[in-house]
C-alpha cells in the first residue's frame, strides 16, 4: 500500500534548496500550511520565488520568511496586512508581481492541468496586458524592473490577454482530512487556493489535520485527487490565526 506520510515537519521540507520556487496555499491565514512554513524558516532555506495570494501577515504564515529577508520574489494578488511586505516591495527590497486573483487562480489551476497559457480578458487595456507594472524598485524610487507587454488577441470582437501558467519547484498545502494516499479535503474557504497551489507544485507537500485509511473518504467528497500529493505531514493540533477579527457593536442591528 502507498502510505506519503512523513514523520516531521523538517523531514517533509529537507530536500527544499535555496533559491527554489514555492506555490503556498491560503488565503489571508485561512488554510496556511504553517508548520511546513515555520520548518522551512528552521531549516535556513533563503533566497525562495513564492507563489501565494497573499503573503501572510507580519511575521506569521510567510510572514516569517518574509521578515527574515528568505523571499527574494513573490507572485501575489494581495499585499493585505503584511506592512513588511509593502515595505521591502516599495524600498526595493523584494521583487513582486502582482496579479488579478483570478487570474493568478487560473494560472496556477492551467499550470497543474499541463496548459502552457490562456487568454482572458482580465487586465485588458491595462498595465497587466500594456507592460509597465513596478516588478522592483530601486533605491532611489524609480522603476528597476518592470513587466513586460503580453500579447493580446482578437476573439469575437473582444481583446483578450495571453496569461502564462504557473509551475513551481514545491507546494506546500494545509488540508482538513487526507487518507494515506494522499488524495484530500479542504475546509471551507481553505479550499480557495490550496487545491491550485497543489495541482503548481511538481512536488506537493501537504499538512492535514487528520489522517484517514484509504477507501474512508468517499470518491465524491475529495477535493484534490492524491496523484498531486506526494508527501503528507499530520498536524492534528496546529495553532489558527484571524486576520482581521470585527463584531457588531453590542446591541447594534444585525
Amino acid at each position: 500500500m502507498i502510505d506519503k506520510t512523513v514523520s516531521s515537519a523538517a523531514e517533509a521540507v529537507a530536500d527544499i534548496p535555496p533559491g527554489a520556487s514555492l506555490a503556498v496555499g491560503g488565503f489571508g491565514l485561512c488554510g496556511i500550511p504553517s508548520a511546513l512554513i515555520q520548518a522551512l524558516y528552521d531549516a535556513g532555506v533563503d533566497n525562495l520565488s513564492v507563489v501565494s495570494n497573499n503573503c501572510g501577515v507580519d511575521e506569521w504564515g510567510l510572514g516569517i520568511l518574509l521578515f527574515a529577508k528568505r523571499i527574494a520574489r513573490m507572485t501575489s494578488s494581495y499585499v493585505g496586512e503584511n506592512k513588511e511586505f509593502a515595505r521591502q516591495y516599495l524600498s526595493g527590497e523584494l521583487e513582486v508581481e502582482l496579479t488579478p486573483q483570478g487570474t493568478l487562480a487560473e494560472r496556477l489551476r492551467a499550470g497543474g492541468a499541463g496548459i502552457a497559457a490562456f487568454f482572458t480578458a482580465t487586465g485588458v487595456g491595462t498595465q497587466i496586458s500594456e507592460g509597465g507594472l513596478p516588478w522592483r524598485y530601486a533605491a532611489d524610487g524609480s522603476v528597476a524592473v518592470a513587466s513586460p507587454p503580453k500579447e493580446v488577441r482578437t476573439f469575437d470582437g473582444r481583446d483578450y490577454v495571453l496569461e502564462q501558467a504557473i509551475t513551481t519547484d514545491f507546494a506546500l498545502v494545509h488540508a482538513q482530512v487526507a487518507d494515506l494516499h494522499g488524495n484530500l479535503v479542504f475546509h471551507e474557504s481553505a479550499r480557495n487556493f490550496n487545491p491550485l497551489c497543489a495541482m503548481a507544485g511538481r512536488i506537493t507537500i501537504a499538512e492535514v489535520e487528520e489522517i484517514v485509511e484509504p477507501g474512508d473518504i468517499d470518491p465524491d467528497a475529495v477535493h484534490l485527487p492524491g496523484v498531486f500529493v506526494q508527501r503528507l505531514l499530520h498536524v492534528p493540533s496546529e495553532e489558527k490565526r484571524i486576520e482581521r477579527r470585527t463584531v457588531r457593536p453590542r446591541g447594534g442591528a444585525a
